[in-house]
């Protein structure tokens, strides 16, 4: 049913633009109330003139669009159409509006009748929007089927001519330019005027009134046996035959459903070229004129009853529908394509707006670029002089360095060697000590005295001690300066602010182990001086005894009086004086 009303809004579209004389979009309404009544009639549709009078009420003003018209054509007319009016009076109606209007005034190879039979196709074959028009691929479509009608050849070329000086502008041609065009005569050249019109005819039956097939033949009576000739039309359900190819006097019809077959019989009764159709109730004999009329005519019919079982409509309806959906899906793919070029434009606009972008950004990176580096050579150059500088500096801060670690570690070899002597010394003070004691326990006359002086001895001794672990540590201390001195010496030139720094540092801590050394120096002097007081005591008590001094650097005997108290002469004047008081005993 909505295939019926599309092909119906075609025809009432061009009416309702042949009413439109002012082309503004809009007819009167009593112009509409006519074409409506006209309608209702013509379609078998009853009419109801009081919603007819209600939708078109004369307080409304002014004319009414094609957009205000459609919901009374949809509601009132269209929906109400069944399949049972007569399509040649509905087009006739709706052309008899529109021609007088449209038509061209030049004079045409074809009749006005032949003009209709073209409108009519145009409305079979345009596209399903609005103003109507007929795409090149119908209209090629249409022309080969008339040239082949009219028993000529299709010149492609000639159309493929015809379609490069086509309007760009255009999608295809409107009803009257088809009519202009099939009549101008410019693609039926040397054919004359009947040969047209017959070309019309018979593609106007096949597409518009479905015929597919049409012809004499001579069929066998059901009551007298007898063999009249009529003329045949086949339809997609039915096969119609009359008196004469007029179509005035319809003798009979032959209705067909997927249960009808076609047969081809053998000669008989002097009758060639035999076949027989067969029905639910009716089996129908029929001759053809020759073999390929009769063959024809058994393929058209078995296609016919093939169509049939499959529900399928006729091939010239359903050839269109491919097409549409052809153009509907190149359409749609054309335009998914230019969609795609768009978005590429689009993207390529894009892309180049960001290359350009890029390249000024590139452009302004390689000036920075170029000015950063001309600042970086002169930063270079400028450090590498100044670099050149401080390692000058640097060098002559190392040699500076070096010297005063060489003096310095030369006074450390020699504070080394006087605490070496020193230990010496203590060693034979304590030699001496022990040697003085003993000597003290054969001189019992002067043990209290030994006594004494051992007690001031080991008094001095416990100085000694504390005074040789003040040198122990002062020669860790040293020993650890050296240490630092040395890890300062391998980093600095890694760090030579840093290498200053613990350099004076060093010089403050040398300058204090300089003062240490000259306390301790000064400790060794008040003990020497102490020590020369005890031994002049000593000289009293017959210098049996000697305070410790650091002495000569010789080797020196060890008594119990510890290392050092004696020297060599003393001990034998005093080992003499000893055996002298033995022997006096």
């Amino acid at each position: 049913m909505g295939g019926l009303k599309d092909e119906l809004l075609k025809a009432i579209w061009h009416a309702f633009t042949a009413l439109d004389l002012d082309r503004s979009g809009k007819v009167s309404k009593s112009q509409l109330k006519v074409l409506s009544h006209n309608l209702c009639t013509v379609l078998k549709v009853p009419h109801d003139p009081v919603a007819l009078e209600e939708h078109f009420r004369d307080d409304d003003e002014g004319p009414v669009s094609n957009q205000g018209y459609m919901p009374y054509l949809n509601k009132f007319i269209l929906e109400k159409v069944q399949d049972n009016f007569d399509k040649i009076e509905f087009n006739r109606m709706c052309w008899t509006l529109c021609v007088k209007k449209n038509l061209t005034k030049n004079p045409l190879l074809i009749t006005e009748e032949d003009a209709f039979k073209v409108w009519v196709i145009f409305n079979f074959l345009s596209e399903d929007k609005y103003p109507l028009l007929i795409v090149p691929e119908e209209i090629e479509y249409l022309l080969k089927k008339l040239t082949e009608a009219m028993g000529g050849g299709w010149q492609q070329e000639q159309f493929e001519h015809y379609k490069i000086n086509f309007d760009d502008s255009k999608d295809g041609l409107s009803a009257w330019e088809l009519i202009e065009l099939v009549g101008n005569g410019q693609f039926s050249k040397g054919m004359d005027r009947q040969t047209v019109s017959m070309a019309i005819n018979e593609v106007f039956n096949e597409l518009i009134l479905d015929v597919l097939k049409q012809g004499y033949m001579m069929k066998k009576g059901h009551k007298r046996k007898n063999w009249t000739e009529r003329w045949f039309v086949l339809k997609p359900n039915i096969i119609s035959y009359y008196v004469s190819e007029d179509l005035k006097d319809k003798k009979g019809d032959i209705l067909l459903d997927e249960n009808c077959c076609v047969e081809s019989l053998p000669d008989k009764d002097g009758k060639k070229c035999l076949f027989l159709i067969k029905c639910f109730d009716k089996t129908f004999e029929i001759s053809a004129s020759d073999k390929k009329k009769k063959q024809e005519w058994i393929q058209a019919i078995h296609s016919t009853v093939h169509l049939l079982k499959l529900g399928s409509p006729p091939p010239h309806k359903e050839a269109r529908q491919r097409r549409k959906e052809l153009r509907r899906k190149l359409l749609a793919e054309q335009e998914e394509l230019e969609r795609q070029m768009k978005e590429l434009q689009a993207a390529n606009e894009n892309k180049q707006q960001e290359l350009e972008s890029v390249r000024k950004k590139l452009e302004e990176a390689a000036s920075r670029a170029a000015d950063e580096e001309k600042k970086r050579l002169q930063t270079q150059a400028e450090l590498q002089t100044r670099f050149s500088t401080e390692l000058e500096r640097e060098k002559l801060i190392r040699q500076q360095m070096e010297e005063q670690v060489a003096q310095k570690s030369s006074e450390l070899e020699q504070y080394l060697q006087r605490v070496r002597e020193l230990e010496d010394m203590y060693l034979k003070l304590q030699e001496a000590l022990e040697d003085e004691r003993q000597a003290r326990q054969d001189e019992e006359t002067v043990r209290k005295l030994q006594a004494r002086l051992l007690e001031e001895e080991s008094s001095k001794r416990a100085e000694l001690e504390k005074w040789h672990l003040a040198q122990q540590q002062a020669i860790q201390t040293t020993e650890a300066e050296k240490q630092e001195l040395e890890q300062q010496r391998v980093l600095k030139e890694q760090a030579l602010q840093e290498a200053m720094a613990q350099l004076e540092q060093l010089e403050l801590e040398r300058k204090q182990a300089l003062e240490q050394y000259e306390g301790v120096k000064k400790k060794l002097e008040m003990a020497t001086n102490t020590t020369k007081s005890w031994k002049d005591k000593v000289a009293h008590h017959e210098g049996l005894i000697r305070l410790i001094e650091p002495g000569s650097k010789k080797p020196h005997l060890i008594t119990n009086w510890g290392p050092a108290a004696f020297t060599q002469a003393e001990l034998e004047e005093r080992e003499k004086s000893w055996k002298e008081k033995r022997t006096t005993e």
